[in-house]
């Protein structure tokens, strides 16, 4: 909070090489740069306004490093979509594009909208995120190879078998490395046997969860549906009544959700016959598989909320 007794809001803008930094009750701005030598500077820069919220965006990654050393100095950060500030631009007619009115544009989103701080990762969740990303790659440079495989002349097959071959090597030592990071937190170890407690759940579903949603267990089942993007969002107006669908969230999660989903159909009894009763009152298959994908997260949100494994889970 100000001198005046405002709140302070605070948008930092990240690129590869900078880090500018606006103040939404003075109208200061900053540039520093984004490295390690200069992060230190940002925090003390920032500290001196006691802010009440300081926002930046999701930059694939680049933002990873500023927004660590400020959690873990205790500051009211948080890392919103991109979109959701584009969206702020449009409305408020802000057409120009610079560094500085990026940052004073991401200060005033913070400062009307109000994001809620969620919790952050910590270092070693942050490494179980970046090996089960790389697992995604090597999976899908695999399978790209073996399709390459069919179609390829003979006197390129070996080439590619040999790449075949070290790939799978590749992802047998990250699967090491992610059972390996799981075993040295016990409270990551309890989570993970809850989680794969359940049928249709495997190691690649629990690790995600436990990486990509550190909200798990801590959220209500509409706010929990809502953050991976599986709640049915309405499209009425007037008399028109559209169809509900999915937006939004976290899409890497709810791709690995819907994958465990196909399989719980088959091996899970309770979202089998949930399926099927959905199907059975004229629900579409993807309407229906959505359902799913909603209910079996609610299911693995409430036991890890209550620290239950599935054979005690009562539905």
């Amino acid at each position: 909070m100000s001198e005046s007794g405002k709140e302070v809001f605070i948008g930092i803008d990240v690129s590869k090489e900078k880090l500018d930094v606006a103040v939404s009750s003075t109208g200061e701005f900053m540039s520093f740069s984004n490295n390690d030598v200069s992060i230190p500077c940002v925090v003390d820069f920032v500290k001196s306004f006691t802010p009440s919220l300081i926002v930046l965006e999701a930059t694939g990654g680049m933002e990873t490093a500023v927004v660590g050393v400020l959690a873990d100095k205790g500051l009211p950060v948080v890392v919103v979509n991109p979109r959701q500030v584009r969206d702020f631009a449009k409305a408020t007619g802000t057409l120009a594009k610079t560094d500085e009115i990026d940052a004073h544009l991401i200060a005033r989103f913070g400062e009307a909208v109000r994001p809620e701080i969620r919790l952050l990762k910590d270092q070693e969740a942050q490494k179980l995120t970046a090996l089960l990303a790389r697992r995604r790659q090597i999976v899908e440079m695999l399978t790209a190879e073996k399709n390459r495989l069919h179609a390829a002349p003979r006197w390129t097959n070996k080439d590619i078998q040999t790449n075949i071959a070290w790939l799978e090597k590749c992802l047998k030592k990250i699967d090491k490395d992610l059972k390996n990071l799981l075993k040295k937190s016990p409270i990551w170890r309890e989570k993970d046997e809850i989680l794969q407690s359940t049928p249709g759940v495997g190691p690649v579903l629990s690790m995600t969860l436990l990486s990509g949603l550190p909200e798990l267990g801590t959220l209500n089942r509409k706010e929990i549906a809502a953050l991976v993007g599986v709640a049915p969002l309405n499209r009425d107006s007037g008399l028109f009544r559209g169809k509900r669908i999915i937006w939004g969230g976290r899409a890497s999660i709810r791709s690995v959700l819907y994958m465990s989903t196909t399989c719980a159909m088959r091996f899970n009894p309770t979202i089998r016959i949930f399926y099927e009763r959905l199907r059975k009152a004229g629900k579409q298959h993807k309407v229906a598989i959505t359902a799913c994908m909603r209910k079996l997260l609610v299911i693995l949100n409430t036991m890890i909320k209550n620290r239950t494994y599935w054979s005690t889970v009562k539905i």
